[in-house]
C-alpha cells in the first residue's frame, strides 16, 4: 500500500537568509516535519516510538535543490517511506511550491534504529509490521541516491 504524507508549511521570515531565500539547512528541518507527520499519519507518532525506548537518528542525508523557497510561500512536503530494514529505514521527500506545484527540492534520509544506550537494535515487531504496510516500494531506489 502506498502511503504518502502531504504536509503544508508556510516559510517564515526566520527561515530566510540575507539573500531573501530559505536557508539551505532549513530544507532538512522540513524533511523532519514531513517525517514526523508521516509517522503520525500511520498511527505511530515519534513520541510513541521514543516511549518504547527506540530512537531513529539520521545516518545519511541527501538534498537536491531545484528552486528557492521564499518568505511567506506555502510549500507542500511530500513524504514516503521507501525502505525498511531490520534496524534501519529510509524516507524520501519532495518539496513543492503550493501555488504552482513547482518542485523546489527532493531528497532522502536514512535512519538507524537505536536503543536508549545508543546501540543498534532491531525495529520492534509491532512497529515493523506497521511500517511495512506503509513502505511505498521496497525495491525502489532512493531519489538522488548515487549510482554504483
Amino acid at each position: 500500500m502506498l502511503v504518502k504524507n502531504l504536509t503544508s508549511y508556510r516559510v517564515i521570515y526566520g527561515d530566510t537568509d540575507q539573500m531573501g531565500v530559505a536557508y539551505y539547512a532549513n530544507y532538512l528541518r522540513w524533511f523532519e516535519t514531513g517525517r514526523t507527520e508521516f509517522l503520525r499519519q500511520i498511527g505511530t507518532p515519534y513520541t510513541t516510538i521514543e516511549k518504547k525506548g527506540l530512537l531513529f537518528p539520521v545516518t545519511e542525508v541527501s538534498c537536491r535543490y531545484f528552486r528557492p523557497a521564499h518568505y511567506d510561500e506555502e510549500i507542500i512536503i511530500e513524504t514516503t517511506l521507501t525502505s525498511l530494514g531490520r534496524a534501519s529505514l529510509t524516507f524520501n521527500y519532495r518539496l513543492f511550491r503550493k501555488e504552482d506545484e513547482a518542485l523546489i527540492a527532493s531528497g532522502w534520509t536514512k535512519h538507524a534504529c537505536l536503543d536508549r544506550e545508543g546501540h543498534i537494535t532491531k525495529i520492534s515487531p509491532a512497529l515493523a509490521t506497521n511500517l511495512r504496510l506503509a513502505v511505498s516500494s521496497p525495491t525502489k531506489p532512493r531519489a538522488d541516491a548515487p549510482s554504483l
